[in-house]
């Protein structure tokens, strides 16, 4: 038997234990190693939602984990039993207009997992057993951790944003928000060139961890005057998901500077003010999941050119997910927080 972990509304969570099915032809069955707890797992734990993604079923939430190969399919060949894998949470149709031009991530038809974006919702990877197709899995000979393979997905997120950026050799870039995804950016922002990097949050914790990543200087956005960010940087990742955060890229953006949202921004009461867009001819791109980064990522991890161990928190058993949860949400004593398999 296998645990698996459903939310079936706002702050309810039960468990059930499933026998694993058999994987088919093509599918891997993988025994988690270790799965990260997104912010969109905490929305859809502590408010059943995430933007206008409503949990209308039991979810099994978890879209960025690592584990080991333990079944696999009679026409599998990516990957054999006992293999340690990374996991591509993404599964694009492959035939669509955006999958043909090369951007899987906009695919009309994406299976995402851990979401309630379509229904059925799409089934995550908090459980200890669970099926994948093989085009998904990444196997991994280096000896890197279970934990540390986990941010895979994450730092693919990360990198997309920065991949949006543009050139970013010798620009200086501000990135609001200092949890999971910022850092990420703090360090992905380092790879792709830049030559000063700002970290904003309005906690010092956060940024006690984006100095250790990477970044030149910290600002508590809460402490400061406006006068005090006016027009530092020549691009701004927004990985806070907050219309304040927004409104530091703003007034921080130098006249023709490119902001990169990342984050996702509260679906109601923002204040936009477009004029200063027009205005100072600002480029404001969207940045959402990612594509050929989660290869990238794998690659960084495994090769040693990013360390994610200061982002890594804790770690808990499947079993004791609402303490987790609590953890995760609670910025002044986490940063990333993964649920473990027995």
């Amino acid at each position: 038997m296998s645990l698996v972990c459903h939310i079936h509304a706002s702050e309810d969570l039960r468990f059930t234990q499933v026998e694993p099915a058999a994987p088919g032809p093509f599918e891997v069955e993988v025994r988690l190693g270790a799965a990260g707890i997104c912010g969109s797992d905490l929305h859809y734990y502590f408010h059943g939602k995430v933007g206008a993604f409503v949990i209308r079923e039991p979810l099994t939430p978890g879209h960025e984990a690592a584990g080991i190969v333990s079944r696999v399919g009679s026409a599998v060949t990516r990957v054999a039993p006992g293999n340690k894998v990374a996991i591509n949470p993404s599964h694009a149709c492959g035939q669509c207009d955006y999958c043909r031009a090369g951007r899987d991530n906009l695919c009309r038809s994406m299976r995402f997992l851990g979401s309630a974006s379509i229904y059925p919702h799409v089934q995550g990877m908090f459980r200890e057993h669970f099926l994948m197709h093989e085009r998904q899995l990444t196997p991994v000979d280096s000896d890197i951790s279970l934990g540390e393979l986990a941010f895979a997905e994450p730092l693919s997120v990360a990198l997309h944003g920065v991949n949006r950026a543009g050139e970013l050799l010798g620009k200086t870039v501000l990135v609001t928000g200092g949890g999971t995804i910022g850092s990420l950016a703090v360090m992905a922002a380092r790879l792709a060139g830049a030559a000063h990097i700002i970290a904003c949050d309005i906690a010092d914790r956060p940024l006690e961890v984006a100095l250790r990543v990477g970044a030149d200087q910290v600002i508590r956005t809460d402490r400061e005057p406006p006068r005090a960010l006016q027009d530092l940087a020549d691009v701004c990742l927004e990985a806070a998901g907050s219309g304040a955060a927004l409104d530091t890229c703003l007034l921080a953006a130098r006249r023709g500077a490119r902001i990169v949202q990342i984050g996702t921004l509260p679906a109601e009461g923002l204040h936009f003010p477009a004029n200063n867009i027009m205005a100072r001819e600002l480029e404001y791109v969207g940045a959402f999941r990612f594509g050929r980064e989660f290869d990238w990522a794998v690659r960084y991890l495994t090769q040693g050119r990013l360390d994610v161990r200061p982002l890594l928190s804790a770690q808990l058993p499947l079993a004791q997910a609402v303490e987790a949860f609590t953890l995760a949400a609670d910025k002044t004593r986490s940063t990333k927080v993964q649920l473990t398999a027995a």
